[in-house]
Order: C-alpha cells, then sequence, then structure tokens
C-alpha cells in the first residue's frame, strides 16, 4: 500500500497534491507535525498573555494594523475577520479547486509557524477526507495581502457559516453540521488571519492547470502527430541532430515525443521520395512551438512546488519573542508564471488550428473540406470556424492581468498581484484549448482514413482506432458538434492520452515522459 503523505513534513508535488484530492492518496498529520502546530500555537498564546504588539493577534487588520485590540477580544477579532472579509462575487469556483485550497492551506499551516489549533487543522482535514467542500465565489481576490475573499468563504464552514457543497447539491453549513453531529470552531487569537492570509486560492489554480496543461501538451505532440500523417508531411524536422544544435529541453522531448511516434510509418515511406521540399510551419516547426509551451508549463511547474511547500501567511511566528510581518502572502511570483503559462496555452491552440486549416485547402491529396463530395456537402468547413473563435477568445485573454495593480485597504496594500485573475483566465484558456484539440483531432481522423490502406505507426492507429469507436468516418454533412463534444470528453478525462500510453506500453515503445517532465 502507498505510504501516506505527511502534511507539514513531506515535499508536495503537483501530482501528489491532485493524487490526495482525487482520493488517491492518503494524507495525515504525523506526530512531528503536530508537535510543530501545537508549539506554534502556545507562542501566540505567550503573545497574547504580553504585553507585545503584534500584527493580527491583538491589532486592527490592514489599514487597522495600529489599532490595538484587548485581549479579551482576540477571539472574538478572528470571528468578525471571516466575516467581513468573506466578500467574493461571481459563480463558485469548480469544486476540486476548493478541496486543493484545503490541502494547500494545511500543508502550510501544518508547518507550524502559524499559530492555528490543532482543532482547526483537523476540522479541515475532516472536509477534505469526507469531500465536503466550502463554496467559494471566484472573483474578490487581488492577489495580495493573500487571497483574503475566497479564503474567507473556504473557511467559513468552520465557524458554522456558509455553504458547503455535499454529493454535488449545496447546503447551509450549519445543516450539514447538524446531520454530522458536529459544532462550529471557535477560532483562536491569530487563527482567523492564519486561514486568509496566503496563496491558496492563486496556488490551488495553478496546481489544476499544471495537471490540466501537461495533458494538453502530451495531447498536443499526438493529435500533431496524426494531422502530419494526414497530410503526408515529413518527419525529418524532427531528426535529434537539428535540435542538438539549438537544445532547448522542450524542444527535444517534442522531436523526440513526434520521432517516436512516427518512427517506421507506411504512410511516411510512401513519399519519401515526393517533391516538396518542405512543410508549412504548424508542420515542420511543432517542436519549437510546443517545445516553447513546454518551457513555460516547466517553469510554471517548478514555481508552483516551490510555493506548494511554502508558508504564505503573516504574520510569521517563530517564537513567542520572533515574529516577522512581512510580505508571503504577495501573489506575484505566481502571477506572472500563470500569465506566461496562458500564453503558451494559447500558441497550442493557434497552430492547432492552422493545422486544421491545411487539412481542408484540399493539397497532399486531401479532398477540399475533407469530403468526397463538397459542394453538395459543406464538410468539415464550419468546425474550423469555431476553432478560430476559441483561437481568438483565447488571444484576448492573453493581456498578462500580474501587469496592473489598483491599490487597496486605504494605501497600506499599494501594490497588489491581480494573480487570482491571471489563474482564472489560464484555466478559461486551457477550457478552449480541449475543444480547439478535440477539432484537430476530427479532422486528423478523417485524413488519416483517406490514406487507407497505408497504415501509420502502433500508437496513431490505436489512437486513430480510438477515435472511429466514438466518432465515425464522415461521408455526408451531419451535426459535427456531436462528434467534438465525443472527442472532447475523451480528451479531458484522459481516456486518449491513456490509449497512447498503453498502446505504446504493449507495443514495446519508450514514450512515457522523462522525469523533468512529469507532474510528479
Amino acid at each position: 500500500m502507498q505510504k501516506p503523505f505527511h502534511y507539514g513534513i513531506d515535499k508536495l508535488t503537483v501530482g501528489i497534491c491532485m493524487d490526495i484530492a482525487n482520493g488517491v492518496a492518503k494524507a495525515i498529520l504525523s506526530p512531528k507535525a503536530i508537535e510543530q502546530v501545537q508549539q506554534s500555537k502556545a507562542y501566540v498564546e505567550e503573545i497574547v498573555a504580553s504585553s507585545q504588539t503584534v500584527y493580527g493577534i491583538n491589532t486592527g487588520f490592514g489599514s487597522l494594523c495600529d489599532t490595538q485590540i484587548s485581549a479579551a477580544d482576540t477571539r472574538q477579532l478572528q470571528h468578525n475577520l471571516l466575516q467581513s472579509h468573506s466578500v467574493g462575487v461571481g459563480n463558485p469556483i469548480p469544486t476540486m479547486v476548493a478541496k486543493l485550497m484545503l490541502i494547500t492551506k494545511v500543508h502550510a499551516l501544518a508547518q507550524g509557524f502559524s499559530g492555528v489549533s490543532l482543532a482547526t487543522l483537523e476540522r479541515i482535514i475532516w472536509h477534505i477526507e469526507q469531500d465536503i467542500i466550502p463554496v467559494v465565489p471566484e472573483k474578490g481576490s487581488v492577489g495580495a495581502s493573500g487571497d483574503l475573499a475566497p479564503l474567507s468563504h473556504l473557511f467559513l464552514p468552520l465557524i458554522g457559516l456558509g455553504k458547503v457543497w455535499v454529493d454535488g447539491e449545496q447546503k447551509e453549513t450549519i445543516e450539514v453540521f447538524q446531520a454530522n453531529q458536529l459544532a462550529p470552531i471557535a477560532l483562536g487569537p491569530k487563527e482567523g488571519l492564519a486561514l486568509i492570509n496566503g496563496t491558496q486560492f492563486i496556488l490551488s489554480f495553478a496546481v489544476a492547470a499544471v495537471a490540466k496543461m501537461h495533458q494538453a501538451l502530451e495531447t498536443a505532440d499526438i493529435i500533431g502527430a496524426m494531422s502530419l500523417e494526414g497530410l503526408m508531411g515529413s518527419a525529418r524536422p524532427f531528426d535529434p541532430r537539428l535540435h542538438q544544435l539549438r537544445p532547448f529541453a522542450g524542444c527535444i522531448r517534442v522531436a523526440e515525443r513526434l520521432s517516436i511516434l512516427l518512427k517506421d510509418s507506411e504512410i511516411l515511406q510512401a513519399h519519401v521520395n515526393c517533391e516538396r521540399v518542405q512543410d508549412p510551419y504548424s508542420l515542420r516547426c511543432m517542436p519549437q512551438v510546443h517545445g516553447a509551451s513546454r518551457h513555460a508549463w516547466l517553469h510554471l511547474k517548478e514555481l508552483t512546488e516551490t510555493e506548494l511547500n511554502s508558508v504564505t501567511d503573516n504574520p510569521i511566528i517563530f517564537s513567542a519573542d520572533d515574529t516577522i510581518s512581512g510580505g508571503n502572502f504577495h501573489g506575484q511570483p505566481l502571477a506572472i508564471p500563470l500569465d506566461y503559462a496562458t500564453v503558451a496555452a494559447a500558441e497550442l491552440g493557434n497552430i492547432a488550428d492552422r493545422r486544421c486549416y491545411l487539412m481542408l485547402e484540399g493539397r497532399f491529396g486531401l479532398p477540399k473540406l475533407l469530403i468526397k463530395e463538397a459542394g453538395l456537402n459543406s464538410g468539415f468547413m464550419i468546425p474550423q470556424y469555431t476553432a478560430a473563435a476559441l483561437v481568438t477568445e483565447n488571444k484576448t485573454l492573453c493581456f498578462p492581468a500580474s501587469a496592473d495593480s489598483i491599490p487597496t485597504s486605504m494605501g497600506q496594500e499599494d501594490h497588489v498581484s491581480m494573480g487570482s485573475i491571471s489563474g482564472r483566465k489560464l484555466h478559461q484558456v486551457l477550457d478552449n484549448l480541449a475543444y480547439i484539440q478535440a477539432i484537430e483531432l476530427l479532422y486528423a481522423a478523417q485524413a488519416l482514413d483517406f490514406r487507407r490502406p497505408l497504415q501509420s505507426t502502433p500508437i496513431i492507429e490505436a489512437c486513430h482506432q480510438f477515435v472511429r469507436s466514438q466518432v465515425s468516418f464522415a461521408t455526408s454533412d451531419r451535426i459535427f458538434a456531436t462528434d467534438i463534444e465525443n472527442l472532447h470528453q475523451l480528451l479531458i478525462n484522459g481516456s486518449f492520452l491513456a490509449t497512447a500510453n498503453e498502446a505504446a506500453f504493449t507495443n514495446h515503445i519508450k514514450f512515457n515522459e522523462n522525469a523533468q517532465f512529469s507532474i510528479y
């Protein structure tokens, strides 16, 4: 049995985080983490009992940092904080992202620098394990001083307020507590601030995006290879000697994958001596374009994993006599790479649309609009319109949110990251990209059928057969939206990639990624 992950002790990766959220991995508080948490809590109690003034423990918040709070009111202060800062608006974020917020917050608090109680951590873990996830609105964070609004909504249930998701339905927290014979928690000094001060909203969108974009990158290479085969393109541009002359890791990786996907293809062999000198960029430059997007993904993954194992609330409690009020909650370290990754994801869709267009032109032996009786039939003309619309929508989402800042809290918080917007925009682009890739897959499968009886390689043929088990070859017009949706589901549920990897395993092909490009 897989060893459990230890909150606050072990190193958390994107893959492990997703496994915990999906119930594949178990996560617990070890005796060492419990000791860390209890010691930090004891430091806070010492501060309250002393005459020290420490931000957020016996002072107000933000621009009210100079306002003293009596020892008797420190607990009420934390309760008020969660209520007053719960100002989010808009639709609820995906349940998975909210669950990731809980997981990442527990891991940060369990490191023992935040002054929360063991009971509070155990209640958050109860929500994770019972899959009773708080309802969190998507808008309202400026990504500095922590993701205050969304984290406040995330932890309202601790004090019996707000709503939670139970089996896909929203329910009042207090009703769920009554059904489970639980009482709300009375927050101690510093606890409310520790809960809502941090980057877990930005971070959890980043975690989910790293996993989602990883799937899109793997998919892009496979569908791109299928399109190349349909267009009878050349594999020569993927020669490793070429890429060693410009040794970017992402480009080398993509060229390697494309070479594996196309090795010993009958289709390639059939036109090895053709008169075409070189292919259009969308085929020939896949290593450079897909590879550049991999670099952006890799950068985001590395910084996300740094943040996953960081403490980002404020103030930080080193001891009863040593506290620092700093800026670890500022979202800029993730905001910029999230914006960078947004451009990279959009580019995957941009080049995919160009390959779609190539397959419609009636060149390289393919019928115009990928259908034999064009004229009577519009064929595959219009799905490319949808791809074009999605590509342009993605371009409009590429403006970097991190380039903007609006002062808040009466000027005390005079520079903010807007990283929460960066994270949400990346997911919008990735969602659009999945549909663009579904359209390219629809086209590539149709194009490959026009190359029969020639066969491609085991992986490509397995993927083509899998597509054909869900979407048939088109001989006349039909409602292609249904086909697009069916293929979209194969992409987002991972079954298309699983088919490719299973074919590689069955045929003893070393196709799986190296450790550098893994989410684990």
